[in-house]
């Protein structure tokens, strides 16, 4: 990881589950994390099974120039993308892990910014993996930032961390590594054009 959001959230959602899988929806304190409150992003599975935004923070909807609540998540990536972006985060609820992304974010003019995503999954009041907690920050601070709103993010590597207990923030930090396009398989194992690391269970 190497955002400083991406880390902080990390740390929080870590030590708000404890020694469970994954904490819930209703433990979330917002003055706890409110400095990274406009980086943030909630989503939650519509009955019909699409994944949509529930709430978005001031600067994800900034980064893009308008409002993403009731969105589908897919409409930030491109076409080809799309549900690829979608099923990482269906992943993410249904087997209770953690997907860590990093994300070139491209303007109509061209400009690029590579950005980091967090995706962790949130349990309901019952206990069912049901909704994303998730980050989205910018890696660079262009004069443009906020002004010019980006078209799409696209994928250039992606983390997937097994959310039992021995889940280690210094294996997620290594996701640098995967910070570009690759076509060969090393450490992990290909997914399209994206690396998943498998990580955190100690045994």
């Amino acid at each position: 990881m190497r955002s400083k959001t991406t880390i902080e959230l990390f740390r929080y959602w870590n030590t708000l589950r404890g020694e469970r899988d994954l904490p819930r929806r209703d433990e979330i304190e917002p003055q706890e994390i409110c400095a990274l409150l406009p980086n943030l992003f909630i989503l939650e599975r519509q009955p019909g099974g699409d994944i949509r935004f529930r709430l978005a923070g001031t600067h994800v909807c900034a980064l893009f120039g308008r409002e993403l609540r009731g969105q589908p998540f897919g409409t930030l990536w491109p076409a080809s993308e799309a549900s690829e972006a979608v099923r990482i985060a269906d992943r993410v609820m249904t087997q209770r892990s953690l997907a860590a992304l990093s994300a070139c974010g491209l303007t109509a003019g061209g400009e690029r910014l590579e950005t980091e995503l967090l995706l962790t999954p949130l349990g309901s009041p019952q206990g069912d993996s049901d909704r994303i907690l998730g980050s989205l920050a910018p890696l660079s601070r262009p004069s443009w930032l906020h002004m010019t709103p980006l078209e799409c993010l696209v994928p250039q590597g992606l983390q997937i961390l097994d959310s039992g207990r021995g889940g280690r923030l210094e294996m997620a930090e290594a996701s640098h590594a995967v910070s570009a396009p690759t076509h060969r398989e090393e450490n992990g194992r290909k997914v399209q054009h994206l690396r998943i690391f498998e990580g955190g269970r100690e045994r």
